[in-house]
């Protein structure tokens, strides 16, 4: 990525530029193929008379969910960024305020919060990080999450 110095001032121009906010259907189904994926056997997330018991009052989605909601956009601002490189997950942080439930619809905005760049033993590396905001169809803030992801 790094071996363009033009390439890493396209990426700095662009920090705090938001992107289109995106909205999201969260059904049941898509819930439940995410924790099928990751095998996680929670019951809030798949027994609707348990989740009913809870505090939740109905299946929820899992927080791990989240950071997989919107990750395309990420992806397309990467792969216009960095069009040859090699990428990696460096990092991910995630902040969540309320649950996601089957029915709601989610707003995804995601912008590069920081870039910086360093040498290292395959040449310039450059670490971008994401900042992404998720808000409910009530406008309320969901979660935000911030990944780091490697180009060199």
């Amino acid at each position: 990525m790094a071996e363009n110095p033009s390439s890493i001032d396209r990426v700095r121009a662009k920090i705090g530029e938001e992107g289109e906010p995106r909205v999201y259907e969260i059904e049941k189904g898509m819930i439940q193929r995410f924790v099928q994926a990751i095998d996680d056997p929670n019951p809030l997330w798949q027994d609707e008379e348990y989740a009913l018991k809870s505090q939740y009052v109905g299946i929820i989605a899992p927080p791990t969910l989240i950071p997989i909601i919107g990750f395309e956009q990420i992806q397309q601002q990467v792969s216009q960024l960095i069009p040859h490189g090699t990428i990696l997950h460096g990092a991910t942080d995630l902040e969540c305020y309320q649950p996601i439930r089957p029915g709601e619809s989610v707003t995804v905005t995601t912008k590069i919060a920081n870039v910086r760049e360093r040498q290292g033993k395959m040449g310039k590396m450059a670490f971008v990080t994401f900042e992404t905001t998720y808000k409910n169809q009530r406008q309320e803030l969901v979660a935000r999450c911030r990944q780091m992801l490697i180009g060199y």
